[in-house]
C-alpha cells in the first residue's frame, strides 16, 4: 500500500455518490507498501479500503483479481469483498485512476512471526490453494522467470550504487536461474505476495488475508517458496528452520506436495528471492520523489538470496527427508 496519487474532497464525494455506503466520516491516506495508491475509508456504513491502481496493476486484470476476491469468500477465505456499485461495477475512475473499495479486516500482522503463525500460514496458503483450484478466470505471473530478464537490464547500470558489485550478481543469477528453472509443476491460482503485513491475525489465528493484486497462476510449490522467504527469516538473515518446519507441515497436511514440488523447493525459494530482490531494487532506483511510500530495502533479499544458493535439498527448510 502507498500514495501515489492524491484525491479531493470533490473528486471522492463524485466517486463516492455511485454507491450505497452513506456519508463519508474520514478518509486518510496509507504509507505502506509500494503498489497502488490506498486509503482507509469510514462511511456510515462502516470501514473499508479504497484503492487507485496504477504501476503494475493494470485495469485488464482487474476482473481476475476482483473476481478472485468474491470466489474465496464465497469458499471461506477470509479475505476482503469488492463493494460494487448500485450499476453493479466492481470499479469505478477515480483522478485518471481504476479504483475499487474493498471492505475492512480487523487483527494485526505480524512484525516477527513466530513458529506457530508459520504454521498457521502454512495451512490457511494450503485452503487458499485448494479454494481457488476451480477459479474460471486466469492470469499469467508477469513477475516469473520471463519477467526478470526487463528488470535486470533496468537495475544492472545503477545497482552498484545500491551495492558495490550487485550489478554482475543479480546477471549472473538470473542466467543460473534460466537454466535451472523447474518445470511440469502442479499449477493454480497463487497469491504471490502473502508477506506477513499482509495477514491479518487475531487470538492466534489468521483473521484475514488481503492485496491479492499479484495473484496469478504458477506452481503452487512456488507460493510456498515465497512464503518461506517472507515469513522464516529472522532480521539477521538467519533462515529459521523452525519456522520453515512449521509452515511446509501445516501446509502439506492440507495440500500434500507431489515429490517433484518437494524436491524442486530450494530452487523455487532462490527463484523468489530474486523477484524481490529484483523488484525491491527496481523500487529503490525508480522511486517516485514527493509519493507517500515507503520503499523497501532491496539488500534484505540479497542476503536471503545467499542462504538459498547454499542449501541443499528440502531439508534445508526443515522438510523432513
Amino acid at each position: 500500500m502507498a500514495v501515489y496519487t492524491d484525491v479531493s474532497d470533490a473528486e471522492l464525494t463524485a466517486f463516492m455518490g455511485a454507491f450505497e455506503l452513506g456519508r463519508v466520516l474520514s478518509f486518510k491516506g496509507i504509507a505502506e507498501g509500494v503498489e497502488n495508491s490506498n486509503f482507509f475509508l469510514q462511511t456510515e456504513r462502516g470501514s473499508y479500503f479504497l484503492t487507485l491502481y496504477e504501476k503494475r496493476v493494470r485495469e485488464a486484470d482487474l476482473p481476475f483479481f476482483l473476481g478472485l476476491l468474491e470466489h474465496l469468500a464465497a469458499k471461506g477465505i477470509h479475505c476482503p469483498l469488492p463493494v460494487r456499485a448500485r450499476d453493479g461495477k466492481a470499479w469505478r475512475d477515480l483522478n485518471g485512476r481504476p479504483a475499487a473499495i474493498v471492505t475492512y479486516l480487523t487483527g494485526l500482522s505480524p512484525r516477527r512471526p513466530d513458529a506457530a503463525q508459520c504454521g498457521e500460514l502454512g495451512a490457511a496458503l494450503a485452503r487458499l490453494h485448494l479454494a481457488a483450484a476451480d477459479y474460471k478466470l486466469s492470469r499469467p505471473n508477469a513477475l516469473s522467470i520471463e519477467g526478470w530478464k526487463p528488470l535486470v537490464r533496468a537495475c544492472e547500470a545503477k545497482a552498484n550504487g545500491v551495492r558495490m558489485g550487485l550489478g554482475a550478481v543479480i546477471g549472473q543469477e538470473l542466467r543460473w536461474l534460466e537454466q535451472h528453472w523447474p518445470t511440469g509443476l502442479p499449477q493454480g491460482v497463487i497469491h504471490a505476495d502473502l508477506f506477513p503485513d499482509n495477514v491479518f491475525f487475531m487470538d492466534g489465528r489468521i483473521s484475514g488475508m488481503f492485496d491479492f493484486y499479484f495473484a496469478c497462476n504458477d506452481a503452487t510449490a512456488y507460493d510456498v517458496a515465497v512464503c518461506l522467504n517472507a515469513w522464516c527469516f529472522e532480521p539477521d538473515g538467519a533462515f529459521n528452520i523452525t519456522k520453515g518446519r512449521a509452515l511446509l507441515s501445516s501446509y502439506r497436511a492440507i495440500r500434500p506436495l507431489a515429490p517433484v514440488e518437494v524436491a524442486a523447493l530450494p530452487v523455487l525459494a532462490r527463484g523468489a528471492a530474486f523477484r524481490f530482490l529484483m523488484t525491491r531494487l527496481y523500487d529503490w532506483i525508480h522511486r517516485e520523489e514527493g509519493a507517500l511510500v515507503k520503499v523497501k530495502d532491496p539488500i534484505e533479499y540479497l542476503t536471503k538470496l545467499r542462504f538459498h544458493q547454499s542449501a541443499v535439498g528440502a531439508a534445508s527448510y526443515g522438510w523432513p527427508e
